[in-house]
Parts: C-alpha cells; sequence; structure tokens
C-alpha cells in the first residue's frame, strides 16, 4: 500500500466514523474538510472504499429512494458506505500511531484533522514528533541558504526566504499547540473533523 493510499484509508474510515455517507457527499467532505485531497478524483475514492469493503471495515447499502424524485430510468441507486465494528476498531488503532509518518507533510494535516478523536498523549507525541521534523528542515534549508545566497538571483533568494518563513510559521503554530495540551486546554474528544477548522492546510508551507 502507498502512503497516500493508506492515508486516504485513514480520512475515510474517520469521516464514517461520524455517519454513513454516500460515496459523492464522502468525496466532497474530504475535498472541503482535508485540503490534501482537495485535488483527487473518484478514480481514487472508490478503489479505496472497494478495498475497505472487502477487508470487512465498510459496508455497502442501497439508498432508500427519494419519493418526491422524479424517477429515472436506467438510474442507478446511490451506495450509502457504513463503518463496520470491525472498521471502528481498526481506526482506534490508526488513531494511536503516532510514529514518524504521523509527522511527515501527507500524513499530518489528515492526523490533525482528527484530532478530536484522538487520546491526549498521542496528539502530544505528533505534535512534538512534528515540530521536530520541521525544526530539522528549517536547519537545513538555513544552512543550504548559507552556501548558495552568494549565487543566487533577488527573485530566487525571495522564494527561498518564503519557503523558510512559511516553516517557521508552522513551528510557532505547533509551539502554541503543544503549550495548549500541555496546559490541558485542547478541544474535547469527539469533535467532528472539521468543526472549528478553516480550510487552511497546516502543511502548506508554500503559503
Amino acid at each position: 500500500m502507498s502512503r497516500r493510499s493508506g492515508v486516504l484509508e485513514f480520512a475515510v474510515l474517520g469521516l464514517l466514523r461520524e455517519s454513513p455517507m454516500h460515496g459523492y457527499e464522502l468525496r466532497k467532505r474530504l475535498n472541503t474538510s482535508l485540503g490534501v485531497f482537495r485535488a483527487f478524483s473518484y478514480g481514487t475514492l472508490y478503489p479505496c472504499l472497494k478495498t475497505l469493503v472487502a477487508q470487512g471495515w465498510l459496508t455497502e447499502e442501497t439508498a432508500p429512494d427519494d419519493p418526491l424524485a422524479a424517477p429515472l430510468a436506467g438510474r442507478r441507486a446511490k451506495i450509502v458506505y457504513r463503518l463496520t465494528s470491525a472498521g471502528k476498531e481498526h481506526f482506534e488503532d490508526l488513531l494511536a500511531q503516532s510514529g514518524p509518518d504521523a509527522w511527515e507533510d501527507e500524513q499530518f494535516g489528515v492526523r490533525f484533522a482528527f484530532f478530536g478523536h484522538t487520546e491526549r498523549d498521542v496528539r502530544m507525541r505528533v505534535l512534538e514528533g512534528r515540530r521536530s521534523r520541521l525544526e530539522e528542515r528549517l536547519e537545513r534549508m538555513r544552512a543550504s541558504l548559507a552556501r548558495t545566497r552568494e549565487r543566487l538571483d533577488d527573485y530566487t533568494l525571495e522564494l527561498q526566504r518564503h519557503g523558510m518563513e512559511s516553516v517557521e510559521r508552522e513551528v510557532r503554530w505547533l509551539n502554541e499547540l503543544i503549550e495548549t495540551e500541555r496546559a490541558g486546554r485542547g478541544r474535547a474528544k469527539g469533535r467532528p473533523a472539521d468543526q472549528g477548522r478553516d480550510d487552511t492546510d497546516p502543511t502548506d508551507t508554500t503559503t
């Protein structure tokens, strides 16, 4: 399994933990709630759903017809996806993981979106790991800039500085989150993934 497909499976399980959804609704939630998935297609989502069904983590159910909708010949019935007990248990196991993969750009934003379902000690390990990873990146960027500064034109230099400033902003943001967690002011477990969040991807270091 690729790292990106693993992130997608985690996100799908997390959203379906909140409520059953059909594919279109699920795709819309992935796009609006989880910025890392803004550019993925049905061709990516449906194989993922089929895999999760085959694993026994989801079930497929036919949605009842809308009595107010006009009947259309050949219209396919909507399939609703529902998390099984085994799927919920698997998602809880994934939530408990806090190793290096959870600190990376591809995974951190999605993991953060489900912090409302994550235990405090796991949240702390992920936040501190992410901060450590970014501090290492920042050190490399500064060293690279110091070596190449004299050879860069003004525009390339500004681009390098912009990248560093973006990483520095995320480190400051992480520091604030970590202090909040240490003070016991983290949000309650069970908060929906997109409640109280804007559409800014916290892993996006280009803005």
